[in-house]
């Protein structure tokens, strides 16, 4: 339907029908949040309205007054307001060359009049008027859902800048939107955070589940990120400011969703094919009842049969059954977390199967850590240690700062871990020496000399392990890359590294087993390390190994064979995979520019309990779209009959019409109804040799 309000006639894309066609993409002066107004203070309602009273006034007037006149002038007058709301527009479009459900309105309100039956003009006009109204209130009470995420953004900032003339001095109140990036923001208890931001000092827990869908607030600390929109806890804050007040992580998702709203989908278009051909075949059909009323000698009868034939084939419930869905479901998407970039992206979503989850960085955190340590003590021959407890002045505590201070300058993911550790151990981390006459050996490892001794940091394949064999053994079962220290041209010990599992992990993948998908997970790490991995998150299907090219081919079969195919990853090498399948899921937080640019749909959050929840919308929102045309081709097929042998008049067909149609709005509304979180009782033994508290696993970073 929505062929005539004004404003609704926005220039769109060329290609697009009139008929429901979405609106503009917004620019960046439109990215602000403004109340929707209550129904009564509607201004698209008050023609609607007013028509509907003056067709109320005259049945009163003519059948209880018995003033057929004064009724008459009412229902004109009536007929004129409720027009006006698609007649104009119909009228533009038909002199573009395009036909639309309000021509065909326009038609049968305009024969009506002809015929004499100016009453029923006037109740067609305010029934599809009233209709009209009521879907574009759906339509913006969607786009309000999601225009709300913009009111998460503060209306003010404290900023530290140069002193002025106003103002306390170095720190001032700007409007959020006039903040830069670089500025320096100060952030106290409860306040939000103006736009995305990097910690410089402070550090406090932030609730962001407005923004990424997590429940837990996240702590943070200097160095690590805050989304806009979020709320801080109970510490102070400086910030750094990485993005402007109008370009932020909430703008662009605003931005994306909207832009999502005007690609449609597989049903979108279905609807589409069906009621795009419908409007000519409908005045072919209109036309063919005129012609047969003419050739039999009763050309009145017929031709009124053509025009309510005219109003039942009208496909405006369909035009509409899914835009207000898809609107509905991935607005609500947003609020979990979840921006999904097109309605071909939301109904495939609906339609996974098999989901392929990457590993470092979706599964795990993406940071390795260091988690244990075997050394050779003159005490004992080997002893195992725990970073947690360690002590300093520990032959481990060595250990770990001669393997730092060798790894300082390197670029080696592990390097970061050592250093990591080696800090956390020391209380000053400025006694490390530095280390002299490093030397990068690709492959194997790095050597060099720290306080005038050698020093060899590297895999067992270049440092023979020795007596600590069988704690590396231990290490490598548990998930982990080793890492070999020797000092002055002795083994000194063993530090396991390990990029360890997200805490939700397991209970998101059995939460996706519940729903009936198959899980795998696709990674470039040995057999051995993914498979002790998988086993903690409980995940049977696993491919080690895997280069970008093999992720990609392994996604691409399942897309053709078993239904719909989603791959979930963060990195470049994840790319090709995320292209390749139905739907690629990018973890956006911390995904790279590439996965997001290659993924249909990204998280602006990290908990992996989002993806059940999504799949499971995603799915509601399909048989809600499914329902909707459903439903619409059934009105069609069950009304024409009928006014074809004149069993129901022009008003009545016009009652039914609009009246599906609003059942069909209201049930496409349906779908911004979020699914409930659920939880499951994971296996003891699916968590063995892990902390059962956060149910973490291991895995393993690429050696050298």
């Amino acid at each position: 339907m929505t062929d005539g309000a004004d404003r609704r006639d926005r220039p769109g894309p060329a290609d697009l029908d009139d008929c429901c066609a979405p609106k503009a993409r917004p620019t960046d002066a439109e990215l602000v949040h403004e109340d929707l107004p209550p129904w009564w203070r509607e201004s698209a309602l008050r023609l609607p309205a007013a028509s509907g009273l003056l067709v109320a006034a005259a049945l009163v007037l003519d059948h209880l007054a018995g003033a057929p006149t004064a009724a008459a002038v009412l229902n004109a007058a009536a007929l004129l307001a409720g027009a006006w709301t698609f007649m104009p527009g119909a009228l533009r479009r038909l002199v573009r060359g395009r036909l639309g459900v309000g021509l065909l309105m326009t038609i049968a309100a305009a024969g009506a009049v002809a015929l004499g039956h100016l009453g029923e003009a006037a109740a067609l006009a305010f029934l599809f008027s009233i209709a009209e109204a009521l879907e574009d209130r759906a339509m913006d009470r969607a786009q309000h859902g999601l225009r709300a995420l913009l009111a998460l953004v503060p209306p003010t900032a404290r900023v530290e800048r140069p002193a002025q003339p106003t103002g306390s001095p170095g720190e001032h109140v700007v409007p959020a939107v006039q903040v830069r990036t670089g500025d320096v923001l100060l952030l106290a208890a409860g306040e939000r955070v103006a736009t995305d931001a990097v910690v410089l000092t402070g550090r406090s827990a932030l609730d962001t589940s407005a923004v990424t869908g997590e429940s837990i607030p996240v702590a943070v600390g200097p160095g690590e990120p805050v989304p806009a929109g979020s709320v801080n806890g109970t510490g102070t804050l400086r910030l750094r400011a990485v993005a402007d007040g109008r370009d932020n992580s909430l703008t662009q998702i605003v931005r994306l969703v909207e832009a999502a709203h005007a690609r449609k989908g597989q049903r979108a278009r279905l609807a589409d094919r069906i009621a795009r051909p419908l409007v000519p075949a409908v005045l072919a059909l209109a036309a063919l009842v005129a012609l047969y009323g003419v050739l039999v000698g009763e050309p009145e009868l017929w031709l009124q049969r053509a025009l309510v034939v005219l109003v039942a084939a009208s496909p405006c419930a369909m035009a509409i059954a899914v835009p207000v869905t898809v609107i509905s479901a991935i607005g609500a998407a947003s609020k979990l977390g979840v921006v999904i970039k097109s309605g071909q992206a939301f109904e495939d979503l609906g339609a996974v199967r098999q989901v392929h989850l990457d590993k470092t960085g979706t599964l795990t955190r993406g940071t390795p850590q260091v988690v244990a340590v075997a050394t050779i003590s003159p005490v004992a021959a080997s002893t195992s240690y725990n970073i947690s407890s360690s002590a300093s002045g520990t032959s481990a505590d060595r250990v770990l700062r001669a393997a730092a201070a060798i790894e300082a300058g390197s670029t080696h993911p592990l390097a970061h871990a050592l250093l990591t550790a080696a800090t956390l151990e020391q209380a000053d981390s400025a006694t490390l020496p530095d280390a002299t006459d490093v030397h990068e050996h690709p492959g194997q490892g790095i050597s060099g000399h720290w306080g005038g001794t050698a020093v060899r940091v590297g895999s067992t394949r270049w440092i023979d392990p020795g007596a600590l064999t069988g704690d590396v053994e231990q290490m490598t079962a548990a998930g982990m890359t080793v890492v070999l220290v020797e000092i002055d041209g002795h083994l000194t010990g063993a530090i396991g590294v390990r990029d360890e599992l997200r805490p939700e992990a397991a209970e998101a993948v059995a939460l996706l087993r519940q729903q009936g998908l198959a899980v795998s997970m696709l990674t470039g790490d040995d057999a051995r390390t993914a498979h002790a991995l998988a086993s903690q998150a409980g995940i049977t299907d696993v491919r080690a190994a895997q280069t970008p090219a093999d992720k990609a081919s392994a996604v691409h079969p399942t897309a053709s064979s078993r239904g719909g195919t989603a791959m979930v990853g963060d990195g470049i090498n994840d790319a090709p995979a995320l292209a390749t399948a139905t739907v690629g899921i990018a973890m956006g937080l911390t995904g790279s520019a590439a996965a997001i640019e290659s993924a249909d749909v990204a998280f602006t959050g990290t908990d992996l309990r989002l993806l059940p929840r999504a799949f499971a919308h995603a799915r509601r929102g399909r048989s809600i779209m499914t329902a909707n045309i459903a439903l619409a081709l059934a009105i069609i097929v069950v009304l024409v009959p009928l006014a074809l042998f004149g069993v129901l008049g022009l008003a009545a067909v016009v009652l039914v019409h609009e009246v599906a149609e609003v059942i069909v709005i209201a049930n496409g509304a349906r779908a911004a109804r979020l699914p409930r979180r659920r939880r499951v009782t994971l296996e003891g033994a699916e968590v063995t040799g892990t902390d059962n508290a956060n149910r973490r696993a291991a895995s393993a970073t690429p050696s050298r």
